[in-house]
């Protein structure tokens, strides 16, 4: 494409969910789903089989797309307001500006302070689109239903489709577009809240799955009885959701609202794809998919995220260049990678220091030099290691492990420490040495150790957090 006599330099735009897991899109395998856009990336570009959130939260796991460190790297393991690796390292937009790029957030971000726009020459994020509605009762109150931020329980969302959030974020990502300066390429990073909690889809997508059968969630021989989950596994479900009482026939009904949110994103994808492919935008445009992290789903009798289980770390990845080229690569790659495979489209050295590595050599998505074999995480103070085969998990308060065969056992069914596999011991070491490498209190003299006495049920119940929000607050959590 040329501009003023000048070939015009690619514009990038990058799409998030937030909590989708990887195994929700129809192309991918998962036959139960209705994905027809996400499809249409997957049969474009290169889908990554093998992405992972290296540090399965929010706000640590943005800011590792932001500035392509992991998030032991860049210090925010957990989501909190006092610590703020955005101020102290280039960001990705920041870096695109500088370059002359037009750089735009539409939707979710999930920064600290709120309205700091750590490079972005414009945002509009969630409360935007409350002020907007604020201003058209007519329209209906969106989440008039009481249900909160994290809770699972299925409930029908209180606005139509045409004034919901996901629409309004596709609608404002479609304006930018529109009236952005045609002189300069865009970055535009589209950030959906769905299918965060709560699980709330506008009717029509509920009713898409009526009559159908839904898988119900896993367990294995180290949760079938919820006693037997190590408890600080169990931290995230006790305080946030308690999806360990709900019922297989429940959670199918979660399951449902919660396919139901992805099916109202990707409807709602094809309709800024259409747009963009009317303006012949596709043909000069990076398209990105991923997610921040996923969703327990009552796998394991487990809710919520921050667990390096393959359902809360494991996480979509898709990207179509502008010329076509359908490929599935099963390297090792995580969110860190984002930020230098952008920097590569747009023809930018990444800065010094980061922890991630360009998907894209000589404009080939998934040739890269030099591949992961490997990947360590800390979230929330618990420890996990990706390696090629297998996932090891390490939850310092009690000490507990588990160890799976990924390769043969995806869903984590059987673990391999309680049948003394050698694989354990090789995993076991391997996490001595990250630890020792970040300073981690949780090993001594070479070897794991407890760092104190394991969360009780009681204890994380008296201090739950469902995520009750008021509409009347400013705040960047209201999905």
């Amino acid at each position: 494409m040329k501009h003023g006599g000048k070939t015009q330099r690619p514009n990038i735009l990058l799409i998030t969910t937030d909590q989708q897991r990887h195994d929700t899109i129809n192309a991918a395998g998962n036959r139960e789903i209705f994905t027809p856009h996400l499809d249409w990336l997957c049969d474009q570009g290169t889908r990554f089989s093998r992405c992972y959130s290296d540090c399965p939260v929010c706000m640590p796991a943005r800011a590792t797309i932001m500035t392509g460190r992991y998030a032991h790297s860049h210090g925010l393991t957990g989501n909190s307001e006092s610590i703020r690796p955005m101020e102290r390292n280039p960001t990705l937009p920041q870096i695109l500006t500088s370059a002359g790029y037009q750089t735009r957030a539409q939707g979710k971000m999930h920064f600290f302070p709120l309205r700091r726009n750590y490079g972005f020459e414009h945002m509009e994020i969630l409360p935007d689109y409350y002020r907007h509605m604020k201003g058209n009762r007519d329209r209906g109150i969106p989440m008039d239903h009481g249900m909160g931020q994290n809770e699972m329980d299925p409930v029908i969302s209180t606005v139509s489709e045409s004034n919901s959030l996901t629409h309004w974020i596709v609608d404002r990502s479609i304006d930018f577009l529109e009236t952005r300066d045609e002189s300069r390429p865009f970055f535009l990073w589209t950030g959906f809240s769905k299918p965060h909690p709560p699980f709330d889809p506008c009717r029509e997508y509920w009713e898409i799955y009526s009559g159908l059968s839904l898988s119900p969630p896993v367990d294995g021989d180290w949760s079938k009885e919820v006693s037997n989950i190590p408890p600080q596994a169990l931290r995230g479900t006790w305080s946030l959701n308690n999806a360990h009482r709900l019922s297989a026939e429940r959670l199918i009904q979660t399951k449902r609202a919660y396919y139901a949110t992805i099916s109202q994103v990707d409807y709602n994808l094809g309709i800024l794809f259409a747009r963009m492919r009317e303006m012949g935008l596709l043909d000069n445009t990076w398209i990105i998919f991923t997610s921040d992290h996923g969703e327990m789903l009552g796998d394991h009798h487990l809710g919520a995220k921050a667990l390096y289980f393959d359902g809360a770390a494991h996480i979509p990845l898709i990207i179509r260049p502008p010329v076509p080229s359908p490929s599935v690569s099963s390297d090792l790659v995580c969110l860190a990678d984002l930020l230098p495979t952008c920097l590569s489209i747009a023809g930018i050295e990444p800065p010094e220091g980061i922890d991630g590595r360009s998907l894209i050599e000589r404009g080939v998505v998934g040739e890269t030099g030099g591949r992961r074999t490997h990947l360590f995480g800390e979230v929330n103070g618990i420890y996990g290691i990706i390696g090629p085969e297998h996932s090891y998990h390490f939850f310092p308060r009690g000490g507990d492990e588990l160890c799976f065969h990924i390769c043969v056992d995806p869903r984590e069914r059987i673990d391999l420490v309680r049948r003394a596999d050698p694989a354990v011991e090789e995993y076991r070491t391997r996490m001595v040495t990250e630890l020792e490498r970040i300073g981690s209190p949780a090993v001594r003299n070479g070897k794991l150790v407890s760092i104190g006495s394991p969360p009780t049920e009681d204890e994380l119940h008296a201090r739950a957090w469902p995520g009750f929000h008021s509409r009347s607050i400013e705040t960047d959590v209201l999905h």
